[in-house]
């Protein structure tokens, strides 16, 4: 069966994220005084071709952990449908 999967990836807690600082700068610059703190992530989407639905969902953490991201720094979470 072919699943859709959709992986956010971002920042752990306490790790310093430079683009979203950038970000937040940026936009207080520009008069967005209002805007909090800026996250900047990844947004990653794929098709995966497993028998069941456990089996993508093991597949995918595998990945994820393997290349996808950084697990020293970086959290993930996903959907697949």
């Amino acid at each position: 069966m072919k699943y859709q999967v959709k992986m956010y990836v971002s920042y752990k807690d306490g790790i310093l994220d430079p683009v979203g600082k950038t970000t937040s700068s940026a936009l207080a610059s520009l008069g967005y005084a209002n805007v909090g703190e800026v996250a900047v992530g990844k947004y990653i989407t794929f098709e995966l071709d497993a028998p069941s639905v456990e089996k993508a969902e093991a597949q995918i953490k595998e990945m994820a952990e393997k290349l996808l991201t950084n697990p020293i720094i970086e959290q993930y979470r996903f959907e697949c449908k």
